[in-house]
């Protein structure tokens, strides 16, 4: 048993020491608390960093993937959908635009002129 003294009362342990736990807890005949006994970790701890582990969650940070919380996360989704909304929204009168430029042109309300810009598709 490891007894922590000074102001940090918290382990830390790196990547490869959790990878290393979490390989050895998944090994035949090795029970996750017998894995975090050996190691002086809580079980809980241990069940955490697997859960994480199968999330993916572990495989980044051991990778050195840059990792963002997860508020920052769904910020960056909700902006990306809104970004999309708009660009399909623009598309979309982009489309209008196009049909009733063709539609005036068919009935001559419209000048055939060199300054409108031509349709490349």
């Amino acid at each position: 048993m490891e007894v922590l003294t000074g102001p940090e009362r918290r382990r830390r342990w790196s990547a490869e020491e959790k990878l290393t736990m979490l390989r050895e807890s998944f090994e035949p005949g090795k029970s996750v608390s017998m894995v975090a006994r050996q190691h002086g970790v809580d079980p809980h701890q241990l069940f955490h960093w697997r859960k994480l582990y199968q999330d993916g969650s572990l495989s980044a940070v051991s990778s050195g993937e840059e990792v963002v919380p997860a508020s920052g996360l769904n910020d960056a989704l909700k902006q990306i959908r809104a970004l999309q909304r708009l660009l399909g929204k623009k598309t979309m009168e982009n489309e209008i635009l196009r049909e009733a430029v063709e539609v005036a042109k068919s009935r001559k309300w419209i000048a055939c002129s060199h300054s409108l810009p031509e349709d490349d598709q």
